[in-house]
C-alpha cells in the first residue's frame, strides 16, 4: 500500500507499481479530493484518511499489508497505525515527520493558504510541486507531480493544509511495533533532517535511509535507489 501525500495521487506511483507488482499485490488509492478522486469532498482531519485508506483496504478484501507513506501521506500512515496497529506488517515513512506544523518547510502552512487564495490554485499547485525537485519544474518528472496538483479544488487544497496544521503524531511514535524504516532525501525542502532523526529515534528499532542528492520526491527522482531500498526492506514470500 503506498500512501501518497499532499497534492499526489496515484499516478506518481506507476514505476513502483510496475517493480513491486511483480513481487506483491499493489494498491495506491487516490485520497479524498485528490487525483482521481477530485470530486469527492477533502476531509479536514488527518484521522479522517486514515480511516479512507483502511475503509478502502477493507473493501477490497485486504487485512494486513506492508505501508508506505509519502510526506502528508506519511502523517496519514502514523494515524493508521494507532487505528489499526495489528494490520500493518512493515511499514516506511518516506519523506515525512511526526508533525503538521513542520519545521523548516519551504513556507508555512499559513503562507501557503494565503498564497493558494491569492494565486489560484494550479500556479500553486505548480510552484508547491517545483520544491518537491533538485532541479525544480526543470526535472524529468516534475510534470507529472503538477498535473496532479493541476486537478486539486481549491477545497482540497485547503483542507489538506488544515489537516496538517492541526495533526502531531509525536506523542504516538513509541507505541509504533511494525518494523519501519524512515526514508528521506537529503535535499527535502519540506521536511528537514530534525523531522527525520525524529521518527528515527523516536519510533523503536527504525532502520534509516538517506538518500543523496535528493528533494522530497525520491521516488521520482531516483526511483531505482528508492525501490532497491524498499525491495530490501520488505521481505519476500
Amino acid at each position: 500500500m503506498f500512501v501518497h501525500g499532499y497534492l499526489g495521487g496515484e499516478a506518481q506511483w506507476s514505476d513502483q507499481s510496475e517493480v513491486f507488482g511483480q513481487h506483491f499485490r499493489v494498491v495506491t488509492p487516490d485520497l479524498p479530493g485528490f487525483g482521481a478522486n477530485c470530486h469527492l469532498e477533502a476531509p479536514e482531519r488527518i484521522e479522517d484518511y486514515a480511516n479512507f485508506v483502511l475503509d478502502e483496504l477493507t473493501r477490497r478484501g485486504v487485512h494486513r499489508f506492508h505501508l508506505v507513506g509519502h510526506s502528508m501521506g506519511g502523517m496519514i500512515v502514523q494515524e493508521m497505525t494507532r487505528l489499526a496497529p495489528d494490520r500493518i506488517d512493515y511499514l516506511v515513512l518516506y519523506g515525512t515527520g511526526p508533525v503538521g506544523v513542520i519545521p523548516g518547510r519551504f513556507e508555512t502552512i499559513s503562507e501557503s493558504k494565503n498564497r493558494v487564495s491569492a494565486e489560484g490554485v494550479k500556479a500553486t499547485g505548480r510552484r508547491i510541486s517545483a520544491t518537491w525537485f533538485m532541479d525544480g519544474a526543470q526535472a524529468e518528472n516534475y510534470q507529472v507531480c503538477a498535473d496532479l496538483a493541476g486537478k486539486v479544488s481549491l477545497q482540497a487544497m485547503l483542507a489538506g493544509l488544515s489537516a496538517m496544521e492541526a495533526w502531531s503524531g509525536e506523542g504516538q511514535l513509541h507505541h509504533i511495533k511494525s518494523p519501519t524504516l524512515v526514508l528521506w532525501g537529503d535535499g527535502d525542502r519540506s521536511y528537514k533532517w530534525s523531522q527525520t532523526e525524529q521518527l528515527w529515534k523516536g519510533i523503536p528499532d527504525a532502520k534509516l535511509a538517506v538518500v543523496p542528492g535528493c528533494a522530497h520526491a525520491v521516488h521520482l527522482e531516483k526511483p531505482y535507489l528508492f525501490n532497491a531500498l524498499l525491495m530490501d526492506f520488505f521481505p519476500l514470500e
